[in-house]
This record gives C-alpha cells, sequence and structure tokens, in this order.
C-alpha cells in the first residue's frame, strides 16, 4: 500500500465522520480563538507589555484554554458521530471515497495538514507563555490583589530586580509544582474570600535557603567585616541629626575557618536548630546547637519557660538565611526609622523646625483608608507650617508640600487597613531595632544544663565605634564627610 492509499483510508472516516454540529463547532472556536491568541501575542511582543494585570489572563491562559475546548470537541464530535451510527446502525462498512485526483480534496487535506501542524505550535508556544506569565513578577504582585502590601515593599527592595519565583520556587519540577498546587489552593481562598488578612508570614513549608538563596549568597563571600553609618534625628525643633558608626562583623568561611555572623551560625561545622512556639517564630523557646564532633548543647529559655508538652507542638526548624533575613524582599519599616531614612536622603527636608517629630506623629494616626490618610498627612503638615512658621511656609511652600508627600509615601509604602497591614504587623528579624530579631536567642536567658549561656554581649555580633554623635570626627578621618 503506497502513502496515497494509506492518506485515503485514514482520512476518508474522518472526512465522513467530521461532517457533524460539535466537530464544526471546533473548528470554528479554534480557528478565530487561534487568531485572536496570535494577535494578542503580537501585540504584546512589539508593545510594553499587557495594559492591564487581568488582560495577561485573559492571553496566557484563558484564550489558550479555549482553543485546546476547541481542539478536543473535534474529536470528540467524530466519536459522538460513529457511536451514534453505529448505534442506529447506519454506520457505513465502506465509507464514501475521497478522490485525490480532485484539487479541492487534495487542497483540503493540505490544509488540514498546516492546520495541524500550526495547531501543535500554538499549544506549544501557549503552554510556554502561560507558564512564564504564571512566573512573572507582574502575575505574582499585580493580578492578586490582596498580594498588595507584599508588592509593593518588593518594588523598594533590595531584590526588586529578582523575580519572585527565584526565591518562593526555585530550580526543579517537584518544587514547581508544589507552587502551582499551592496556588490553586490560594486562587479558591481569593474567590471565596476566605484569605487570611494579613497574607501569614514567615511562609510556611518555604524552600530551604540553601536552595534558593544560597544560589547567590553563600558564607565564603561574606568574609569580612562591614562598616555601617547610620543618621537618626531628634525629635527637637532643629531635628538635630546623631550619627552611629558602627562595625558588623558579617564574617563568613574560608579555608582560614569561620568567622563573625555567618561563619558562626551558617559554618558547616556547626548546626543550629531551634523551636519556636508562635506562628511569626519570634519566641524561640528552645536553642539546639551542634559542633564538628556531633555533640549537641540544648539551650532553654527560662523567660518563655516552656513545657514539655510546647517543646513537642511548637515549630521545629534547622536555622538558615531566613531565619535572621525573614524579609529579604518584603522590609517593612517602622516610622521613626523611616522617617530618618528620608531626611538623611535629602526627601524630606531637615531643615523644616519639627518636622521629624510631626511626621512621625501624622504617621501614627489610625486612618480608615490610605486615600484618606494621604489627604490628612500632607494636610496636617501644611497645616503645621502655615500656622506655625508662616514665613517659612510662605517662603518655602514647595518644600513643605514635598516633604509632606514624602511623608505620605511613607505611609503607602507600609500600612494597607484592608489587609490589616500596619506598623510593626511583620516583624523584621534582622538586627534589634524594630523588633526583638537577635534577642529572640541572644537575650542571656537561654542556658544549657551545665551552665552554658547563649551569649548577649554587644561586641559578639558588632563594635560599636560611634553612638549619637554630632558629626562625628572619624567619618572625616576615613574621608566620608
Amino acid at each position: 500500500m503506497n502513502l496515497r492509499e494509506r492518506i485515503r483510508d485514514w482520512s476518508q472516516p474522518i472526512y465522513f465522520l467530521g461532517q457533524n454540529p460539535v466537530t464544526l463547532t471546533g473548528a470554528v472556536i479554534t480557528t478565530s480563538t487561534a487568531l485572536t491568541t496570535i494577535t494578542f501575542w503580537f501585540y504584546e511582543i512589539f508593545l510594553p507589555g499587557p495594559p492591564h494585570p487581568y488582560i495577561g489572563i485573559l492571553v496566557f491562559l484563558i484564550l489558550p484554554a479555549i482553543f485546546v475546548l476547541g481542539l478536543l470537541l473535534i474529536p470528540l464530535g467524530v466519536w459522538l458521530r460513529r457511536r451514534s451510527l453505529r448505534g442506529s446502525g447506519q454506520l457505513p462498512s465502506v465509507f464514501p471515497a475521497i478522490d485525490l485526483h480532485l484539487p479541492v480534496v487534495r487542497r483540503t487535506l493540505e490544509w488540514v495538514a498546516l492546520a495541524t501542524g500550526i495547531n501543535l505550535l500554538i499549544v506549544g508556544t501557549a503552554s510556554y507563555r502561560g507558564v512564564e506569565y504564571l512566573d512573572s513578577t507582574n502575575f505574582c504582585g499585580t493580578t492578586c490583589h490582596v498580594m498588595n502590601p507584599e508588592n509593593t515593599a518588593y518594588h523598594i527592595s533590595p531584590h526588586a530586580n529578582v523575580a519572585c519565583v527565584e526565591c518562593h520556587i526555585g530550580p526543579g519540577l517537584p518544587w514547581f509544582v508544589r507552587a502551582k498546587v499551592s496556588g490553586l489552593r490560594q486562587v479558591v481562598m481569593v474567590t471565596f474570600h476566605t484569605y487570611p488578612r494579613p497574607i501569614p508570614s514567615p511562609v510556611k513549608d518555604l524552600r530551604p535557603a540553601s536552595q534558593t538563596c544560597e544560589q547567590c549568597h553563600w558564607p565564603q563571600r561574606f568574609v569580612g567585616d562591614k562598616l555601617l553609618v547610620r543618621t537618626s534625628y531628634t525629635d527637637d525643633e532643629k531635628n538635630t541629626p546623631q550619627t552611629d558608626v558602627v562595625m558588623l562583623k558579617v564574617g563568613g568561611s574560608n579555608w582560614q575557618g569561620s568567622t563573625g555572623i555567618h561563619g558562626h551560625h551558617l559554618a558547616d561545622a556547626v548546626r543550629i536548630r531551634y523551636i519556636s512556639t508562635d506562628p511569626q517564630r519570634q519566641t524561640i523557646a528552645a536553642v539546639y546547637s551542634t559542633d564538628d564532633k556531633g555533640k549537641t548543647t540544648e539551650f532553654i529559655s527560662s523567660d518563655a519557660k516552656p513545657t514539655q508538652q510546647q517543646l513537642d507542638q511548637g515549630e521545629h526548624r534547622v536555622m538558615d538565611c531566613l531565619d535572621c533575613h525573614n524579609r529579604p524582599a518584603h522590609t517593612s519599616e517602622m516610622p521613626e526609622g523611616a522617617v530618618d531614612k528620608q531626611m538623611s536622603l535629602g526627601r524630606i527636608s531637615a531643615d523644616l523646625p519639627y518636622i521629624k517629630k510631626k511626621a512621625v506623629e501624622v504617621l501614627k494616626v489610625n486612618y480608615t483608608t490610605r486615600d484618606i490618610a494621604q489627604q490628612s498627612i500632607t494636610g496636617e503638615i501644611n497645616k503645621f507650617y502655615q500656622t506655625n512658621y508662616r514665613e517659612i511656609y510662605q517662603t518655602r511652600r514647595t518644600v513643605v508640600e514635598q516633604s509632606g508627600q514624602e511623608v505620605a509615601n511613607i505611609y503607602l509604602r507600609n500600612i494597607f487597613p484592608d489587609m490589616r497591614v500596619t506598623w510593626g504587623t511583620h516583624p523584621n528579624n534582622l538586627g534589634h531595632n524594630d523588633s526583638l530579631g537577635c534577642f529572640r536567642c541572644h537575650d542571656g536567658s537561654h542556658t544549657s544544663a551545665d551552665g552554658q549561656t547563649i551569649t548577649n554581649d554587644c561586641s559578639a555580633c558588632h563594635q560599636i565605634i560611634v553612638s549619637g554623635e554630632n558629626n562625628p570626627k572619624i567619618l572625616t578621618d576615613l574621608g566620608m564627610k
């Protein structure tokens, strides 16, 4: 049997049985959806992305799904007609002949073959683009409105150029599948408005940092110290600046051994485990340190005084990067520190009398909505200078208004009443200024049975060179002033 005869024998029943409403409907759906999908793809390629995040759902998810549905209807219609004809005894034993010598028949089969190839290309491309869109920062951050607080913090974080999936999924198929299953569960919660407010932090069952964070960072890269210079402002009329200069013992590990913060906590020779008794991992009831010889020392918190039941039911965790850097891409600010930072950058003018005090004051007010907050914050700051410093307001009105808007921006970056996110909702464990952080373990109360205590000596992690000085001399000596 030659190729022509094989094509004829294969095509005759399909051609005959394909003359049914279901198959024809599937062909129409497939063709129209394919044209629409390809048009949107060209739009997305040549123009700067979809105009709205929900358009992405239509282009990359819904339209391809409808396209596949149309493809499935084509064989379904053939199967249904065949079953119907067989049930009524009308299924022919020999199907009507197709004359391949006729140009119209040949062209029809050629178009079918071409369409099949195009359909396979579209399905493959749609699958790839759909997965790519689901993994995009645009989808993660803007399509789901409940992620607005996290998305806002993400875009001003040091990891703003790192895709969400790099940290939340990482490489490999197993974690990709787990993430998508979890995503479906979250879609159901959003659909039925059963999602938690605020979004819980830390994320449970997050992939180990050794498989995500340490793709870019690892202890061997952190050898040495880091000079930290931080300026804060008092709440007096002159907003007196106070500078702290601290040498952080960042440390790490190399052929010489393990040193500093990272070297001690993340060295291969040391394994630290702990048990927390609260969902946010702020109460560390017990710490277990295993040295390079396999000896484990248990430190129990005399402040928490955990019972055995609490230890058994608490969260047991091996310490990794995220136990200190728990908000690496979603850092939440506190009013005082946020105002200090914007003043040191010059975005809030430190020359305005009492601006530090007034800014913190208006930021701590409990506003019902973000719109009301923005209007009230800028209005209150303008009113303060209109009433108390009329000359400054008249001569430097632009500076006053700009500073007021920057204060409002601090609020808008951090507070989301609809998601019940306010100051301190998500503790930041890096350091110990805004929350317990290091002092969850280094509080002097975690003691072992043989009398050892986890140190709370400041010099263990940093050396304070200057504390609260106005224009410290060391910055001039270092050429930083």
